[in-house]
């Protein structure tokens, strides 16, 4: 099957690369534990201003907590908290917890990736080792 243009798609499921400047910009992370902990730091490290969502914090989570480098809103997940976010990632162990978070961040426009849910997604996040300085 080809578009309009001819163009055939080379999978089942075409994504478009691309790298986004969230230096300063509003991220959200629902959930609390370990996965959403390697999350937030990938967006830490891009530059965003992160808000984590979740009644409760892994230690490495608590940690980023109290250093000041994330807010943290212990509470459950709220189709509202993803206002003003420019990104948005779903990181819980609950399949309908993940779903909400993906409906409502569509729902806003938002980029969202659901962690291990690629149908749910909006975007997908590689695997990245980093070898720095290499």
């Amino acid at each position: 099957m080809t578009n309009q243009h001819g163009i055939a798609p080379s999978a089942d499921r075409d994504y478009f690369a691309a790298f986004l400047d969230l230096r300063g910009k509003p991220g959200v992370v629902v959930g609390g534990g370990p996965v959403a902990a390697l999350k937030a730091e990938t967006l830490l490290r891009s530059g965003a201003r992160l808000t984590v969502v979740a009644p409760e914090l892994c230690a490495r989570l608590a940690e980023l907590t109290l250093v000041g480098a994330l807010r943290h809103e212990a509470k459950r997940f709220q189709p509202g908290d993803l206002v003003g976010a420019e990104i948005v990632i779903a990181a819980t162990d609950d399949p309908s917890v993940n779903e909400s978070v993906s409906n409502a961040a569509r729902a806003l426009r938002i980029p969202v990736n659901v962690a291990d849910n690629a149908a749910l997604s909006s975007f997908i996040m590689p695997s990245v080792i980093d070898r720095a300085p290499v």
